[in-house]
């Protein structure tokens, strides 16, 4: 039987703490280094060799190295394997922690994850391909402008706001933008306002310009029809269909849709004791920018009549299935019928949101993985 070494490594943009540890059944582990070193995954295979030396390792040993996902993403991963060394990233939300610590260091969250790496309590992250990478990085990078964009809006209605000037119309309108460039102002507040504004174009342009490449890349062959069948749903178009393809990966590797819900934070915590029942929010554990965007979706849903059918969504649904497109319109029914009973019955609109963006989630599973004629968990 092999004997197995697990390497616990706390890793920081600055440097990285490397704890080796042999599991013992029944005993206490054994520590064989506990050290600090550069942040280059060269030293890593160098204290790996050290190790080796010092200990007389042979082929008779298993070496697993793990670390806490964070600021490193798949780098470290992707540099050890392909020096061949084994790896895992650890998903920070499901890591066995020790209760009532109340002294944090370095070294210690390095033995911790030594721990959980011999022990299972873990959960590993999904490492993407190479390609669905690149296409999250860039989706990313599309939200990142986004957000510029809305803090543009907030400066300008700032701006506005402070020198009296009100608008009480809907605002980013044609009219709303019209009315900010006709405004008589002092020169220098004009000159201001006018700075804001071609931020605000320039802003705008790139967007437009980045959801055209988006477009492009979910036309792909390897994307399509995932997409396609996604934007069935109401609240999805291509850039949440091609974000949620891109970083779940395989939906397979979920046994039903509320495991999925549960992976993207979208699960209802509880607190209970004996017969003292304590129901939390969504724990908002694993993938947040998914979450985020699964939230914007169902806020789409959340509007309307039920079973009205926009123009836009018959023609995203067009050229799909029978079959998958009477498993999203039973889906748009079912969320919307449940958001106006969740608002009859005093739900606040954030918490009713909130579940219909779970079960979107479930039922975004069974799309995904062909259990489209069965009812979403």
């Amino acid at each position: 039987m092999n004997r197995i070494l697990k390497i616990g490594m706390d890793v920081h943009s600055t440097n990285y703490t490397l704890c080796a540890m042999e599991p013992v059944i029944g005993a206490e582990d054994r520590i064989f280094a506990n050290i600090k070193v550069t942040p280059d995954y060269k030293n890593i295979l160098m204290f790996i060799e050290n190790l080796k030396q010092k200990l007389g390792l042979n082929d008779t040993y298993d070496i697993e190295c793990g670390y806490e996902a964070g600021c490193l993403g798949y780098s470290l991963y992707n540099e050890l394997t392909a020096a061949g060394v084994k790896c895992v990233i650890l998903a920070p939300s499901t890591m066995l922690t020790q209760q009532g610590q109340r002294i944090k260091t370095d070294a210690r969250d390095a033995v911790m994850i030594a721990q959980c790496l011999s022990y299972g309590g873990y959960h590993p992250v999904y490492i993407p391909t190479e390609e669905d990478d690149f296409v999250k990085e860039y989706l990313r990078m599309r939200d990142d402008h986004k957000l510029a964009l809305k803090k543009v809006k907030q400066q300008i209605n700032a701006f506005c706001l402070r020198h009296g000037y009100h608008y009480d119309k809907t605002k980013w309108t044609i009219a709303h933008l019209k009315w900010l460039k006709q405004l008589e102002m002092s020169a220098l507040y004009r000159e201001t306002l006018d700075e804001y504004m071609a931020s605000y174009d320039e802003q705008t342009a790139k967007i437009e310009r980045l959801d055209k490449r988006i477009e492009e890349l979910a036309s792909q062959e390897r994307y399509q029809k995932k997409v396609e069948k996604l934007g069935c749903f109401l609240g999805i178009k291509t850039h949440t269909a091609l974000s949620l393809i891109v970083e779940t990966g395989d939906f397979e590797r979920f046994a039903k849709g509320n495991v999925y819900a549960a992976y993207l934070g979208l699960a209802p915590g509880e607190r209970s004791s004996s017969d003292n029942i304590n129901r939390l929010g969504i724990t908002k554990a694993g993938n947040r920018h998914l979450r985020q965007l699964l939230i914007e979706a169902a806020g789409g849903i959340c509007k309307g009549a039920v079973g009205h059918k926009s123009k836009d969504l018959r023609q995203r649904q067009n050229g799909n299935t029978a079959d998958v497109i009477a498993y999203a319109d039973k889906a748009n029914t079912r969320l919307r019928s449940r958001y106006y009973k969740f608002i009859r019955h005093g739900k606040k609109r954030n918490v009713a949101v909130a579940a219909i963006a779970r079960e979107l989630a479930c039922f975004i599973w069974g799309m995904m993985t062909d259990h489209i004629s069965v009812q979403a968990a």
